[in-house]
């Protein structure tokens, strides 16, 4: 372990670490920018077919192979559910809901893989720890939604709409993310991220045309802002910040990289005060601390776990970890 972390240059760990907390952190206001004049869904299609065929053509010029028919319709279901479902609705719900709330709902992913993981319930439910994390963590999202605080999230229909559509696809993400992790797939990583991005993209596309997207929608009205923020989230979202992930789990522990968690939802809130105007109150902040407190119980308590089996090294690991569903979990935002 030493010699892992001689090997790299703490300037270009810490600017890895930059990347997946703030590039990340601040995809939720590039989506709010790049829907001001491109339709969500037609948006959201676009930047994950030109990532995904990025990382495709990338993976083969590697020499990488394509896997077989099997495997790519197993990997082509998870990407639909994980950014179809999580992406492409998130963009959608931007449209009702500001990008810093959007980012603190999000932010409860971690909570339902402990809750839909059924092969980790009995370890899940078994474990104090997580319990109370649990319960914490939803008890912060109670308070983003209680007292006079929340009343303009219920003046509009579309805005209810909008958060019962945001929770689906942070569960349909969950979902995804489980399905790719117990699945055992042929290809690489690289490999399985390019071909979800781009089965995605056409389901994404598909859904586009389905919600009509395309009534009034004219190319050249495109703003600069809009095609800046496409391209913000295409090259430094699915691409810099990927990388940069990637080469984070294979020289640093995943609990310590997976404090991107963490930071991603308070990076959201700032920047849509900051450059988008919306509006901060204590409630919201509230709400946002009490979130990241039951994450950080819940993580806690599985950092121990891991710790334990890294102490017996023959008793068998009961916790999965494939980098592609870490990956595409996170890269929805």
């Amino acid at each position: 372990m030493v010699k892992s972390l001689a090997k790299h240059p703490k300037l270009l760990v810490l600017l890895a670490f930059a990347a997946i907390y703030v590039i990340w952190g601040s995809t939720y206001l590039a989506i709010l920018l790049a829907i001001k004049t491109i339709p969500p869904f037609f948006m959201a299609g676009t930047r994950f077919l030109i990532a995904g065929l990025i990382l495709l053509v990338w993976a083969l010029l590697k020499g990488e192979q394509i896997p077989d028919k099997k495997s790519i319709l197993k990997i082509s279901l998870a990407g639909v559910l994980m950014l179809a479902l999580g992406n492409a609705l998130l963009a959608w719900v931007e449209q009702y809901i500001e990008s810093g709330l959007a980012a603190i709902l999000v932010a409860t992913v971690p909570l339902w893989f402990v809750l839909l993981d059924k092969k980790q319930w009995n370890y899940h439910f078994t474990n104090k720890q997580i319990i109370i994390g649990l319960i914490v963590g939803f008890a912060g999202v109670v308070l983003l939604f209680a007292g006079n605080g929340s009343a303009d999230l219920f003046n509009s229909k579309m805005k209810i709409i909008s958060l019962i559509v945001l929770f689906v696809g942070t569960i349909g993400w969950t979902i995804g993310s489980l399905y790719s992790k117990y699945q055992k797939n042929q290809g690489s990583t690289l490999m399985k991220v390019a071909i979800q991005m781009v089965a995605a993209s056409i389901v994404i596309f598909i859904g586009g045309f389905g919600l009509n997207e395309q009534k009034g929608f004219v190319i050249r009205n495109i703003s600069w802002e809009s095609i800046g923020a496409l391209a913000y989230l295409v090259i430094m979202g699915s691409l810099v910040a990927y990388m940069a992930y990637i080469w984070l789990l294979s020289i640093r522990p995943a609990s310590l990289v997976g404090t991107y968690a963490y930071v991603n939802p308070v990076v959201a809130v700032f920047l849509g005060w900051l450059i988008a105007d919306e509006h901060v109150n204590i409630q919201k902040l509230i709400g946002l601390v009490v979130i990241i407190a039951g994450l950080v119980i819940v993580n806690t308590s599985k950092e121990k776990k891991e710790a334990g089996v890294a102490d017996f090294p023959n008793k068998p690991a009961k916790m999965e970890d494939d980098p592609a569903s870490a990956i595409s979990g996170r890269e929805a935002s």
